[in-house]
């Protein structure tokens, strides 16, 4: 993964997830993202659509906003197109992580006192495009 993305990651973007529900319809939702082992990645507590969805089909698309302007003043993003796969259990730890950059450094999250496992999404980037300098890092 380019270093530009990760420097993006690590600031905390809302990140807009896009999968494909039964019908062909996109599913979005909104994540928070994170780096592990070259990976990015997202957490599901519930079993929902989203799950679902990449169970039957892993392909993901992850838009994040870069909270900055190109020399011409465009606002730039990253568009991620990947393939996912699910590992059960590890969400509340990784929530927990993400928090700290999300919320705040002193956040406790979830928040409930017994989380259910989760579900952690690890994403293999393919290719990645938008408006930015990852789009010289991969070709657009």
């Amino acid at each position: 993964m380019p270093d530009t993305v990760t420097a993006l990651i690590e600031r905390g973007p809302l990140t807009t997830c896009i999968t494909r529900n039964p019908d062909g319809g996109p599913q979005v939702s909104c994540v928070w993202v994170g780096v592990e082992e070259g990976e990015v990645f997202f957490v599901s507590l519930p079993e929902n659509r989203k799950v679902r969805n990449l169970r039957r089909n892993p392909r993901v698309v992850l838009v994040m906003p870069a909270g900055s302007r190109n020399p011409v003043g465009m606002e730039e993003y990253c568009v991620l197109h990947g393939h996912a796969r699910i590992e059960a259990g590890g969400g509340p730890e990784r929530l927990q992580r993400l928090a700290h950059t999300y919320v705040g450094p002193d956040s406790v999250f979830p928040p409930m006192s017994d989380p259910p496992p989760g579900h952690v999404i690890r994403v293999e980037a393919l290719r990645f495009g938008g408006l930015g300098p990852w789009t010289a890092d991969s070709g657009g």
